[in-house]
């Protein structure tokens, strides 16, 4: 039997042209996004000293230390040895006020510590860690203009930690 042999055309060029705008109207898009989102992220990154194991001695010249230790009961203010302050829950709420006004009168009694510690006790909520840094970083200062208000650095080396 016979074979048949089928010719085909083969043709010498491609037909397909590549519609490419889709993917270029999604490069107009995400590349302004992900360059907006990058610089936003790192602005909110906030560096903190956290305790380690090491044996190492590490010589420390200053004498006195800031301790804020937020309690189920309230927050507690010492120096590491001894408690220099109490402030009790209001209302069932921390009263972050008056933590504020200690904060300002142990940072004029001591200008050159910049060093703080914030230790928590267990099943305290992650809002208050990040409330009571705040608190213990800046203060804020109303100025001359209604409405505005100057931020002032107070303890800005801060190590976080569980309470004793």
């Amino acid at each position: 039997m016979a074979r048949k042999k089928h010719h085909y055309r083969r043709r010498k060029g491609n037909d397909y042209e590549i519609d490419v705008t889709t993917f270029l109207n999604l490069m107009v898009v995400l590349v302004p996004f992900l360059l907006i989102t990058a610089v936003f992220s790192r602005i909110t990154i906030v560096e903190l000293d956290l305790p380690s194991n090491a044996g190492a001695a590490t010589p420390q010249v200053e004498s006195f230390r800031v301790e804020v230790i937020v309690r189920e009961a309230g927050i507690e203010i010492s120096n590491g040895t001894s408690i220099i302050a109490t402030v009790p829950k209001q209302e069932d709420e921390y009263d972050f006020e008056a933590l504020s006004e200690m904060m300002v009168a142990l940072k004029q009694e001591y200008p050159d510590i910049d060093t703080a510690s914030v230790l928590m006790e267990a099943y305290i909520p992650y809002d208050y860690l990040i409330q009571v840094m705040d608190i213990v970083r800046t203060v804020e200062v109303p100025t001359d203009i209604e409405d505005e208000y100057e931020l002032y650095a107070l303890f800005t080396d801060i190590s976080v930690g569980e309470a004793p």
